[in-house]
């Protein structure tokens, strides 16, 4: 009988080796482990009476709690845009050829990352105290027009403006760092094209640089949902925390109420966190080199398997012991 004949019809490479993976013990014992802290875990956080699951089931959806949960959210969205547009200000100008500006933008990253954002909080609330009126005018001569900055400048804008600036000092290095990671050629190549230095950084620069400054954006966006549980400091009472923390000392129940303010930044969290993903996956088009990705490795080597007719792993033996 040929050697062919014993082979099996499904098998087109001959001499083929299989291999088995070898057994790993660790796995199995460290699953066992896992599954035996996550029980007791589950065995303490149930049978604990301090947590009081009754009073979390019933301020979960209380009235004041969701008015919380939209005003931290209301907060969240309106600080990040702020400081967005002052971060990306910021970062055009350290990459200014005006010292002027490079100075000014050195400045006020300085500042706001030099101190800490409870104090800033603490300074804007007095903000209607150290500044009482805004006027113009001549300097030491007759005023044309004056309001009062305690009209238009109420505690809600006051936590927006502190955190916004706060994070716009951090956002500007992380937006300069992706400016920088875009190539200096594709600038070069879009003014031999006759492109502005505005359309440049429009068009070309800043779609680039989203790739890099997405995924840290994301993670400052989760934390300035975090860090808005601090405009206690402005005073604005409106937010999450301080509505739970209300309630608690209501009741005099504050391990309950903590947890209910857990669950809601957990769920605000996590799609927020869904969110990142889409957008990384979106600016990172062309970029991805992971499995499930078409990045230009991926890319080169399906053009490999392409021409060969073949994968790379139909051209290696597999090892049968």
């Amino acid at each position: 009988m040929p050697a062919a004949a014993g082979r099996r019809a499904e098998d087109p490479i001959p001499h083929r080796i299989r291999a088995k993976a070898s057994p790993r013990p660790g796995t199995w014992i460290s699953a066992v482990v896992v599954v035996l802290v996550v029980l007791g875990l589950i065995n303490f956080l149930i049978t604990n009476p301090v947590f009081d699951w009754a009073t979390v089931a019933t301020y979960i959806l209380d009235v004041k709690v969701v008015q919380g949960v939209g005003w931290t959210l209301l907060i969240t969205v309106l600080s990040m845009v702020l400081g967005t547009v002052v971060a990306l200000t910021a970062a055009i100008m350290r990459r200014s050829e005006n010292p002027v500006l490079r100075g000014v933008s050195w400045a006020y990253i300085f500042v706001f990352r030099g101190t800490p954002v409870y104090t800033q909080l603490v300074f804007w609330g007095l903000f209607t105290v150290i500044v009482p009126k805004i006027a113009l005018g001549i300097p030491f001569g007759p005023e044309w027009f004056s309001f009062s900055t305690r009209d238009y400048f109420p505690a809600f804008w006051a936590a927006v403006v502190g955190l916004g600036l706060n994070e716009g000092a951090y956002l500007a290095e992380i937006f300069r760092s992706g400016l920088n990671s875009v190539d200096k050629g594709q600038t070069e190549a879009s003014k031999a094209l006759g492109m502005s230095n505005g359309k440049i950084l429009r068009r070309i620069i800043i779609p680039q640089a989203m790739r890099v400054i997405v995924p840290p954006l994301g993670n400052e966006t989760i934390g300035m949902l975090k860090t808005t549980s601090l405009v206690l400091a402005v005073p604005f009472t409106l937010d999450l925390t301080f509505a739970t923390n209300a309630i608690a000392n209501k009741l005099y129940a504050p391990i309950p109420l903590l947890i209910v303010a857990a669950i809601w930044y957990l769920a605000i969290t996590s799609v927020l966190m869904v969110g990142q993903y889409f957008l990384e996956r979106y600016f990172g088009r062309g970029f991805d080199d992971r499995p499930g990705g078409v990045g230009p490795a991926k890319r080169s080597r399906q053009s490999a398997v392409n021409r060969a007719g073949t994968t790379p792993k139909d051209s290696l033996p597999e090892v049968e012991l």
